[in-house]
């Protein structure tokens, strides 16, 4: 394995209803390997209460993140982190203006997700369609929504 480098404006876009996951790389070679995201959000209504098979932390580079979790609730500013370990509910959103965030994943999965709910379910629509949509894409990648 050699080193990678991702000029800033790289990266594959995946626009969600809860902000643009940039991915920015991929590690498969580590066991069990972990994915980079950076994450550009603006002030939305949050994304349903979720449960992900892969363990996540998001660290703030600008702005104010509102994470509600199972042993958190609160905002995050910029340098704060959250530790969200695989099977722990959460919900993120930015309540006002805009956000910066780096996500870094365990597995490969995050990617695979946040690619198929792009190119699935309108990042601006939130509407009885768009939930369907968007619990079945869940389901097909063992995310568990609450409420839809």
């Amino acid at each position: 394995m050699t080193a990678t480098y991702v000029r800033p404006d790289d990266g594959t876009h995946h626009r969600m209803i809860d902000g643009d996951h940039v991915a920015k790389a991929t590690v498969e070679a580590a066991d069990p390997g972990f994915e980079v995201f950076v994450v550009h959000a603006s002030a939305t209504p949050p994304a349903p209460q979720h449960v992900s098979p892969w363990s996540g932390v998001l660290y703030v580079l600008s702005g104010t993140v509102t994470v509600q979790s199972d042993g958190f609730t609160g905002d995050v500013g910029p340098g704060g982190a959250v530790v969200l370990p695989a099977g722990t509910s959460c919900t993120f959103h930015v309540a006002e203006g805009t956000a910066d965030f780096l996500a870094v994943t365990s597995g490969t999965g995050a990617g695979r997700f946040f690619a198929e709910m792009a190119s699935t379910v309108p990042a601006d629509r939130l509407d009885e369609e768009a939930f369907g949509a968007m619990a079945a894409v869940a389901a097909r990648h063992g995310v568990e929504l609450a409420g839809v």
